[in-house]
């Protein structure tokens, strides 16, 4: 799946658009490298996310097309 769609889905970040404008600006690594929006993730994959001073890791452990709000929070496990 795609960095993007992930960030999406998962509820990480609530748009597409504005989870590809932080992948093209850099503030989202993939196993500490830079990553663009269409960097393909898969389960293990650690993610790291910057939220202006605030840095949180999520490490990816569900990929789903389609999930519920309720559900989104099992896509992924907070590692900081």
């Amino acid at each position: 799946m795609r960095l993007d769609k992930f960030l999406k889905v998962s509820r990480i970040i609530k748009r597409r658009t504005v989870a590809k404008e932080a992948c093209d600006k850099g503030i989202v690594t993939i196993n500490g490298k830079q990553a663009k929006s269409s960097s393909e993730v898969k389960i293990g994959d650690v993610l790291e996310v910057t939220f202006g001073e605030k840095v949180m890791k999520f490490k990816i452990t569900e990929i789903r097309e389609h999930v519920l709000k309720a559900e989104a929070k099992e896509m992924y496990e907070i590692i900081e």
